[in-house]
C-alpha cells in the first residue's frame, strides 16, 4: 500500500469511533448521505476546518476571517436545517426515540466520513496527505517493521 493512501486511510479511520450502528441509525445515515450533494460535502468539510481551526494552534496557520466563519456556519445551519426539518425527518426521530444523540451521532459521523472520503479523492489533496513521505527514515520503518514480523 503506498504512503498516501496509508495516509488517507488513516485520516478517514480518524472519525470511525467503531460502534456498530442500528437499522435506524443506517436508514438516517443513508438518508442524509442520499439527500446531499457533493457541494454540500464539500461545505459540510469546509465546516469541520473552520471549526478545527478555531483551535490557538491551528488558527495561526488558516486565513478564516470572521466572514468566512459565519457564512460557513450560516451554509450548515440551512444545510442541517434542510436534511433534519425536511428530507429525513422520520429517520431522524425513529433514531433520535431508539437510540437517542449517540445514534444521530453516529449518523453524522457517517456523513462526515463521506466528505472526507470525497476530499480525498482530488489528487491535489492526496498529494498533501501524502507530502510527509519525503521525511521518512524508511530504513528505521523497515526496521521496526521487519522486527515485529518475527
Amino acid at each position: 500500500m503506498s504512503i498516501p493512501r496509508l495516509a488517507t486511510l488513516c485520516l478517514v479511520l480518524l472519525f470511525n469511533i467503531g460502534v456498530q450502528a442500528s437499522p435506524a441509525t443506517d436508514a438516517l445515515s443513508n438518508c442524509l448521505t442520499d439527500h446531499t450533494t457533493g457541494k454540500d460535502r464539500k461545505d459540510l468539510a469546509r465546516w469541520i476546518f473552520v471549526a478545527m481551526s478555531a483551535h490557538p494552534e491551528i488558527a495561526a496557520i488558516t486565513k478564516s476571517n470572521a466572514a468566512d466563519i459565519e457564512a460557513t456556519q450560516r451554509t450548515m445551519g440551512e444545510l442541517f436545517t434542510r436534511l433534519i426539518a425536511e428530507q429525513c425527518p422520520a429517520q431522524m426521530n425513529a433514531v433520535a426515540q431508539a437510540e437517542g444523540v449517540q445514534g444521530i451521532k453516529l449518523a453524522f459521523e457517517h456523513l462526515g466520513k463521506v466528505a472526507m472520503q470525497e476530499l480525498t479523492t482530488n489528487p491535489e489533496v492526496n498529494a498533501a496527505i501524502g507530502g510527509f513521505q519525503r521525511y521518512l527514515d524508511q530504513e528505521k520503518i523497515n526496521r521496526a517493521l521487519r522486527s515485529g514480523l518475527k
